[in-house]
């Protein structure tokens, strides 16, 4: 790129932030991104090295190289722009060499390197069966034209993980990067001090790039991982035409790192979020930064500032051109050089804001389970992650709490029922979906839900009463004949509803497990559902020694178990009993009860094993390496025993991908098996929804 950036401390700083600004956030899975990034990078290469030798071996290797980045993934096709760049010099190295050896021998071996890709493509299936497939991507979707491509610029500026602070500053960088450079390179003709062909060259790639994403079937915030390698050359590019020896006004290096400023504002008007576990105790994961004040809102003062100081160099010191003396010192003229870089400062300030907040995490979680945590112990030999810290209640039903006194069937509403009854619970209690996300609408259809997320939370009716008369379909494989239930929901006019039910006795703590849980269903507040404690002797007063709420994890108004740590709960209690009140006459408002119980846990790994076929959602593949995916060879499907779903989010979002309607397993297990949810929490992080195991 020239010996400017050569020699510029800064432009070797600021190129290292951009890469991992970029690198960091958008390819550190196993997604084809991070491939087709160092394909576009060594297509580049190839290039270069072509047009500086005059030679066309290289041209052959950036061909070879180019197509197998273009078959990489859909996004490949990035790496067109590398070779369409270099066309004019090529051009004139093959007029050249015709002269001497003829067109045919010059482009014969460039055409065989071009093509050579193809015996990968198709050593193991024919035109036919990749067009068949190609038309049934199409059809089934999702399959977004090049128009749609805002819908993956309003993902990356919404407070989700698609467009996280991380996500939204590597975008955003890359193109302020490209700006600065576009708009120097037209002004002088080139920045000063960089070679102008690669110069021009990386600007046309990461422009034609841009430009080649329209034409991806989907609209991913992660697909802008493919810039990872152009983003540190456009780095080191912008950091050198933004240089004193480039860029001589004060004013104009001054209004930059305004700019600056005001992108890191935009990026911290978001969430630090990540996906599914990577987001496991992760500080502000979903709230915007702040400490005392918004750290956005701090950006944009200080973006004012800096504006204000712009306008002074442009109408008070107007003359003054150029940078302050140098520094004496060896260290302070880098120091000084790497300060005039604010895009540096920034990259690197978020690479060092994304690694602490995710040591954070991990520090803060333990001894829960953190992405963090499960990499160190893998070091150690515990290689199964998430399914050795899932705990798993096998049969809630050996687990219920035995009334101090009277019956079981009568002691749920033993101390007071106002309008709560065994019936009191609507046929249909279905989780209420997620809220339908840009771009969604090409595969998920109002008239098309969302089936199997939560298989057996759904309510419904059954022929034979309960133990209490109750004809509701109980979840978790919870025993009607030993589990009554009332609930305070009503047909019509609802009525103010309360619920005081009997002691129940906990059992000593040296034999009690981790956790107390309600199976409970409806739509209320934490508050309106509490566990009061106490003592034999406060008990039979009448007097509780305390109450506290339960987490209330799930979506509702489907059944879910309500938990609390019984470690929360002081060591002299003895008994513990519901209480509950419905005041809110709303027709969605209502709650459903079962008594507590303290669940028999084993993990996840115990339960499931190794050996069973497991339909692992691809989500959660990487969180379970322990599980045994089901087997399928020939277009014939082992039948899995069991399916390990994510959080209710991810659930809903990415079950379509696997749905009936494109030929995916789901279509086939829903009509085999029918899924039974199996009560689940994750061990130290009672309150975390972890995702779901279902018995198939």
């Amino acid at each position: 790129l020239g010996h400017a950036v050569k020699r510029s401390r800064a432009a070797a700083w600021t190129a290292a932030g951009m890469f991992l600004a970029v690198w960091l956030p958008l390819d550190n899975g196993l997604r084809p991104e991070p491939i087709i990034a160092l394909g576009i990078l060594l297509t580049w290469c190839s290039v270069e090295r072509a047009v500086a030798t005059s030679r066309l071996l290289p041209v052959a290797g950036a061909c070879i190289i180019g197509a197998l980045t273009l078959f990489s993934g859909p996004t490949g096709i990035a790496s067109v722009g590398a070779l369409l760049v270099a066309v004019g010099p090529l051009r004139t190295i093959l007029h050249r060499r015709s002269k001497r050896f003829g067109l045919l021998p010059l482009l014969a071996p460039i055409l065989a390197a071009a093509t050579v890709t193809v015996i990968l493509i198709f050593r193991d299936q024919t035109l036919a069966g990749e067009m068949q497939a190609t038309a049934l991507k199409r059809a089934v979707g999702p399959s977004l034209t090049w128009f749609d491509e805002h819908l993956r610029y309003e993902r990356l500026f919404m407070a989700s993980p698609d467009g996280s602070i991380a996500r939204r500053f590597a975008v955003l960088a890359v193109l302020l990067a490209l700006g600065i450079s576009v708009a120097m390179a037209l002004r002088k003709g080139r920045i000063p001090g960089t070679a102008a062909g690669p110069s021009r060259r990386i600007i046309g790639i990461t422009i034609i790039s841009f430009l080649a994403m329209m034409f991806t079937p989907t609209k991913w915030t992660h697909h802008f991982g493919v810039f990872a390698g152009l983003a540190g050359s456009l780095g080191a590019l912008a950091a050198v035409a933004v240089s004193a020896g480039a860029m001589r006004s004060r004013r104009n290096r001054t209004v930059f790192a305004a700019v600056v400023l005001f992108l890191m504002a935009q990026c911290f008007a978001s969430v630090n979020g990540w996906w599914y576990v990577s987001n496991f105790g992760v500080p502000w994961s979903n709230s915007f930064p702040r400490w005392h004040y918004g750290v956005s809102t701090v950006f944009l003062g200080l973006t004012m500032l800096v504006l204000l100081l712009a306008a002074w160099f442009h109408f008070v010191a107007v003359g003054a051109v150029g940078s302050p003396g140098a520094s004496k010192t060896r260290l302070g003229s880098r120091l000084a050089g790497i300060v005039q870089s604010p895009l540096a400062i920034a990259a690197w300030a978020l690479v060092v804001f994304e690694v602490a907040s995710l040591t954070v995490a991990m520090v803060g979680q333990y001894p829960a389970w953190s992405v963090g945590r499960s990499n160190l112990q893998a070091l150690t030999g515990n290689t199964c992650g998430l399914a050795e810290d899932v705990l798993v209640e096998q049969d809630p039903n050996a687990g219920m709490l035995a009334p101090v006194t009277g019956p079981v069937a009568a002691a749920l509403g033993a101390g007071m029922s106002e309008a709560f009854t065994p019936n009191g619970i609507p046929a249909d209690v279905r989780a209420d979906p997620v809220m339908e996300r840009p771009g969604d609408r090409s595969f998920v259809g109002d008239d098309n839900p969302i089936t199997g997320t939560g298989a057996g939370t759904e309510g419904g009716t059954r022929a034979a009463p309960g133990v209490n008369n109750s004809r509701a379909q109980l979840p978790y494989n919870l025993d009607p004949a030993r589990t009554p239930v009332l609930g305070s929901w009503r047909p019509g006019v609802q009525v103010p509803a309360r619920l005081r039910s009997g002691w129940y006795r906990l059992p000593p703590r040296d034999q009690a497990g981790p956790l107390l849980v309600v199976s409970a269903a409806g739509r209320f507040d934490p508050r309106e559902v509490q566990v009061q404690w106490a003592t034999d002797a406060e008990a039979a007063d009448g007097h509780p020694g305390g109450a506290f709420e339960f987490a209330d994890v799930g979506a509702s108004p489907a059944w879910r178990n309500l938990r609390l740590a019984l470690s929360a709960i002081p060591a002299s209690a003895t008994q513990v009993r519901l209480v509950a009140d419905d005041e809110d006459l709303a027709p969605q408002h209502w709650i459903a009860l079962t008594p507590p119980r303290i669940p028999r846990l084993r993990t996840l790994q115990d339960v499931v094993g190794s050996t069973d076929p497991v339909f692992l959602d691809w989500l959660v593949g990487l969180a379970f390496p322990c599980q045994r995916p089901f087997g399928h060879q020939n277009g014939v499907d082992e039948t899995p025993k069991w399916r390990i779903l994510p959080d209710r989010f991810g659930a809903e979002a990415n079950s379509p991908v696997m749905d009936n309607n494109g030929g995916g397993p789901l279509g086939v297990t829903e009509l085999l098996v029918k899924a039974t949810t199996v009560a689940s929490y994750l061990k130290d992080d009672w309150s975390r929804d972890w995702g779901s195991l279902q018995r198939l």
